[in-house]
């Protein structure tokens, strides 16, 4: 499995605090409001990773925001 990004990480620490599976159901219902191309594309980079990793690998995810 791929690592994820600094830019992934920070995107997916505006969901923190949610398990893997919630995760996904809402970056997928935050997508068709997101107007930035770049942040689309970012939020699909994360769903395909988060969709193949397991409950175990993600609980293994530092999410901490970086600057």
């Amino acid at each position: 499995m791929d690592k994820f990004t600094v830019e992934e990480i920070n995107l997916m620490c505006v969901f923190e605090g949610q398990d893997r599976k919630s995760m996904i159901a809402d970056i997928k219902n935050v997508i068709p409001r997101i107007q930035d191309s770049d942040m689309v594309e970012l939020a699909r980079q994360v769903l395909g990773k988060l969709e193949v990793m397991s409950d175990e690998e993600f609980a293994e995810v530092a999410l901490e925001v970086a600057e």
